[in-house]
């Protein structure tokens, strides 16, 4: 009689929401609207967002990435060049009008309101604060809207116990989009504390997306055996999402772009699993991982719903007479 092998039970908790958010949606359908109404090459500016797997997918449609204008030959200048979804500085845009060449840009709405925040406390005379990451593409962008010397980049405690401003009665902050809520909220009380006159943003800065997905996972890590956060290790708001699942009490926390990467020895035997993705990642990923798991385990799955995400962000309206088709999308968000 030959001998089946039992699979140990394992129970998925799967996060909701989690993987795109209604900007990065946005920025791909922009690039994929581009593609059908004007034909290959579509260039793109640095990635769309921060995810290989969605890189990839754009490239064999026929997305050309590059990381400066300068890149684009004279004979495609009538091709159209497409900024990220992070945001880039006011000399992007200024340098592809004088290049002459057709753009446009997939900036993220609520990167875009950031910007406006900004530009607001400098226009009142407010030396602006930005709280975020430095050399991340959004913090790039947002310092590049205002003029030189008029931005400081605060990273760290420390950073807020050294800086010290020509007038501590105009100041005011903003914040990276995908930062840690609570690491976050930290630094600005310790600004609030050293200069209480600071101005808040009119708006908070931390998109609705990040935090829904820190929360999601913050309410399902407690007890996990494993934690997998789907992204890339370049992504901001993925990375804060490993983190989060870490101090919220899952043993072990990890970051994965694929399912070949689950190191399977490490991990062992497990009963419990938490899943989420970042934003900038695409649930055909998030079923490749399950499907993995069912492969060594018998698998239930728990949606655990913390939120119900119904933000929509329309292209721009120079797209807007291109149909958008399940099957356009499908490379990212599977078939059902």
């Amino acid at each position: 009689m030959l001998k089946t092998s039992v699979k140990s039970p394992l129970t998925i908790r799967l996060c909701q929401p989690r993987g795109f958010c209604a900007g990065v949606d946005r920025a791909i359908q922009i690039v994929v609207l581009a593609l059908k109404k004007y034909g290959a090459p579509v260039y793109v500016r640095h990635e769309i967002v921060h995810n290989r797997y969605v890189v990839e997918g754009l490239q064999n449609l026929g997305a050309v990435f590059i990381e400066e204008l300068d890149e684009i030959p004279p004979e495609h200048r009538q091709c159209p060049v497409v900024f990220s979804a992070h945001g880039v500085p006011k000399s992007v845009p200024a340098d592809a009008q004088a290049r002459q060449l057709f753009y446009l840009d997939a900036t993220c709405p609520l990167v875009s309101k950031v910007h406006k925040q900004a530009m607001r406390h400098q226009r009142l005379g407010r030396h602006v604060l930005l709280i975020g990451h430095a050399g991340h593409p959004e913090v790039i962008g947002t310092m590049g809207q205002l003029p030189e010397g008029s931005v400081t980049l605060i990273e760290t405690d420390a950073d807020v116990q050294s800086f010290v401003p020509e007038d501590p009665s105009a100041l005011g902050f903003v914040t990276q989009t995908t930062l840690s809520v609570e690491d976050t909220a930290g630094i600005i009380r310790a600004l609030q504390e050293r200069f209480p006159q600071m101005t808040a943003p009119s708006a908070e800065s931390i998109c609705y997306a990040t935090t829904n997905r820190q929360e999601a996972v913050k309410e399902t890590a407690a007890g996990a055996d494993l934690f997998l956060i789907v992204g890339a290790p370049n992504s901001s708001n993925s990375m804060r999402l490993v983190e989060v699942a870490e101090r919220a009490g899952a043993k072990m926390s990890l970051l994965v772009q694929r399912a070949s990467e689950i190191p399977w020895e490490e991990i062992g035997e497990i009963s419990t699993l938490g899943l989420s993705a970042g934003a900038s990642a695409p649930e055909i990923i998030v079923d490749e991982i399950i499907d993995a798991f069912r492969a060594r385990f018998d698998v239930s799955v728990e949606l655990a719903v913390m939120a119900t995400e119904t933000e929509n962000f329309p292209v721009m309206s120079a797209l807007r007479d291109v149909e958008l088709t399940a099957a356009d999308m499908a490379f990212v968000n599977g078939t059902a």
